[in-house]
């Protein structure tokens, strides 16, 4: 039995919890220093020292084609991009700014090459905004600035008017929601009005952003839209970051729409040397855990300063796509179920069939808790081979086939000794109706 899912919100959400897997990309001038997408607040860069990645940003070797194939091979549905991270540089030409892609060598509208080509090859599209700004002259400084110990420019916050920055920022938000036709997912990012003051300095949050009438402004341009919560406004989704929740996600006591997102190596944006790389089989069970729990997954590639993926994220997406081009029909539409998978196991549901995804292989048999009677036929999903069951822990049509102390109303399934040269094997169980 598949557990009741969440009350849709008020974004069009029928294609999200079918599509389950998305891109999620995250570049800037940041991938330039190559040491994180937070370098210029960590390292408490000036606008002056951080000028030089504005300048020689030259991304000679874009193509979002490639990017659109990458994703799609990986088995990816949807891709979402930020359009400005924290550091303030623009991706697409805005009108309200020159801190832009098309006033760098790159010389384009980098977003509206993005969309094009990705909607080409039949992917949704969402864009990632950041509500931080920390070259904009109006955005006082605070705890995650880059300028935060310096007392000079800490003292001009008093002449800092927050309200125009809003108005930048609504403005901006609203460029994106019109000139790019359908826009299937805005994430705002991110809150931290709730945080202790950093001498001083108080952290911003739904009254600064004017999150209630920004959100409203969002769901006027865009009515299908589907929205994170980080404005501090409820939105259409929650999202788990860096990690996996223990269960389905809930929000006041009830279950909610969630997404994990996730990084390939511990960086969102291009980082050289950080050599976190999580293994593709791991990426893989991470997918799994997050629709057993009936959840997405977006996963981060960060592109070099020269607008390719890096070679070792192209070979990950590429050994995932291996995975999900046959073990699709565990992931798209599946949700979480309440049955209860074996030890080391997650089960996905769609309609009357669960998926056993075996993240460790047993010794010949797995045996499932309250399924006795219940199974009419069983399969590896990866090569469609039958895969036996025993009711009880017998199988009536061989004799010498017992396997004591189960219960009868549990079922077992007869494994291979040899495990499928799969990176997470699953079998598909087809119940009785």
């Amino acid at each position: 039995m598949n557990v009741p899912q969440p009350a849709a919100r008020i974004g069009d959400s029928a294609w999200f919890t079918r599509d389950r897997f998305g891109l999620f990309v995250h570049w800037g001038i940041y991938a330039l220093p190559a040491r994180h997408e937070w370098v210029k607040s960590r390292e408490r860069i000036t606008d002056a020292a951080y000028q030089p990645y504005f300048d020689h940003f030259d991304p000679d070797l874009f193509d979002p084609t490639t990017w659109a194939a990458d994703a799609k091979a990986a088995g990816m549905r949807y891709a979402v991009i930020t359009t400005k991270h924290h550091d303030g540089f623009c991706l697409w030409d805005s009108k309200l700014t020159d801190y832009k892609a098309t006033n760098t060598p790159a010389g384009l509208d980098l977003i509206r090459e993005f969309v094009d080509a990705f909607r080409a090859a039949g992917l949704r599209v969402g864009f990632y905004h950041s509500l931080i700004d920390w070259h904009h002259p109006d955005f006082p400084s605070d705890m995650f600035h880059p300028r935060r110990d310096d007392p000079v420019y800490r003292a001009g916050n008093a002449e800092r008017d927050m309200t125009r920055y809003a108005a930048y920022l609504h403005g901006q938000v609203r460029e994106l929601l019109t000139d790019y036709g359908r826009v299937d997912v805005m994430w705002l990012d991110f809150s931290y009005g709730d945080r202790p003051s950093y001498e001083g300095l108080p952290g911003k949050g739904r009254n600064e952003w004017r999150s209630d009438e920004l959100v409203a402004m969002v769901r006027q341009l865009q009515p299908g839209i589907l929205l994170n919560n980080r404005a501090e406004v409820q939105g259409d989704f929650t999202t788990p970051e860096q990690y996996q929740p223990r269960g389905w996600v809930h929000v006041d006591g009830k279950p909610v729409m969630w997404e994990a997102c996730q990084t390939l190596n511990g960086s969102w944006g291009y980082d050289r040397d950080n050599l976190d790389w999580k293994s593709p089989d791991l990426l893989v069970r991470m997918l799994v855990d997050s629709v057993s729990k009936g959840g997405n997954l977006l996963l981060n590639v960060g592109p070099t300063a020269r607008g390719e993926f890096d070679p070792r994220a192209r070979a990950t997406l590429a050994r995932i796509g291996e995975w999900t081009r046959l073990h699709s029909r565990s992931i798209y539409g599946a949700t979480a179920t309440e049955h209860v998978s074996p030890p080391d196991g997650r089960y996905t549901a769609r309609g009357s069939r669960l998926y056993l995804h075996l993240f460790a292989w047993p010794f010949k048999h797995a045996h499932l808790s309250g399924l006795g009677g219940k199974i009419a036929y069983a399969q590896l999903l990866h090569d469609g081979s039958e895969i036996r069951v025993l009711d009880g822990g017998r199988d009536e049509g061989q004799a010498n086939t017992s396997l004591r102390g189960i219960s009868a109303s549990d079922a077992t399934l007869v494994l291979p000794v040899q495990r499928p040269d799969v990176l997470v094997p699953v079998v598909e169980i087809f119940l009785k109706e």
